[in-house]
């Protein structure tokens, strides 16, 4: 199963609540929630307060994304404000196991992100911990990147090594540049989780959406 996970980063957040309701109700089955710290990464996005406020407008699957230092500072409190998935970057702990145990201790699926110029095998020793690996097709930081086509290569590296341990229904994570355009080729590459912000969310938001999922259609037949 391929998942479109629209990024609220590229939103209106004037009306946050009825963006989200368009990419939901266009089909769209989880949303992709940036936290930045300004440290790790250079911006500063948003935190605890807004996860608990959308929280209360949807049931969608919350995967949330934390380019943050040492995140797992904050990991408890994340899952409270209704995370189902959270995802930390392996550049941004100290110790990459012991966090991602914690996460799922407290019941969330747990993700590991590598930056593009990180190696595949960084994962290796962790991959028995988590659900998915998001593979940066950007260096993160800012929306509105271009894909990084080298990155496209990481995607198959990171499925034939989950294939090669016996993690063949690992799901592999796509952010950052992706487009109409290019996600057949992302697909095609081994990624079954989408992330995609400015695509979905400049022009009409549920087109746009419904576009995404056609395309996801027509590569599983």
């Amino acid at each position: 199963m391929i998942i479109l996970e629209p990024s609220i980063l590229a939103a209106d957040f004037s009306r946050l609540g009825e963006e989200i309701r368009a990419v939901t109700g266009a089909g769209a089955d989880a949303v992709h929630l940036d936290v930045m710290d300004g440290y790790f990464v250079p911006s500063i996005s948003f935190g605890m307060p807004l996860l608990t406020s959308i929280r209360r407008c949807t049931d969608a699957f919350f995967d949330v994304h934390m380019m943050v230092q040492e995140p797992i500072r904050y990991v408890e409190e994340i899952r409270n404000c209704g995370a189902d998935l959270i995802c930390v970057h392996a550049e941004a702990c100290r110790h990459l196991d012991s966090t991602l145990r914690l996460i799922r201790k407290t019941g969330a699926m747990a993700g590991v992100a590598i930056n593009p110029a990180t190696p595949v095998e960084a994962v290796k020793p962790v991959l028995s911990l988590v659900d998915q690996v998001l593979v940066m097709t950007v260096n993160p930081g800012f929306g509105g990147q271009e894909l990084i086509p080298y990155t496209l290569e990481k995607v198959r590296q990171t499925r034939q090594l989950c294939r090669s341990l016996g993690l063949s229904s690992m799901r592999i994570q796509v952010d950052g540049g992706v487009t109409l355009a290019n996600v057949r080729q992302i697909l095609e590459a081994g990624a079954d989780v989408i992330v995609t912000g400015s695509s979905v969310f400049r022009g009409d938001a549920g087109e746009n959406t419904r576009k995404f999922l056609q395309i996801f259609r027509e590569s599983a037949s």
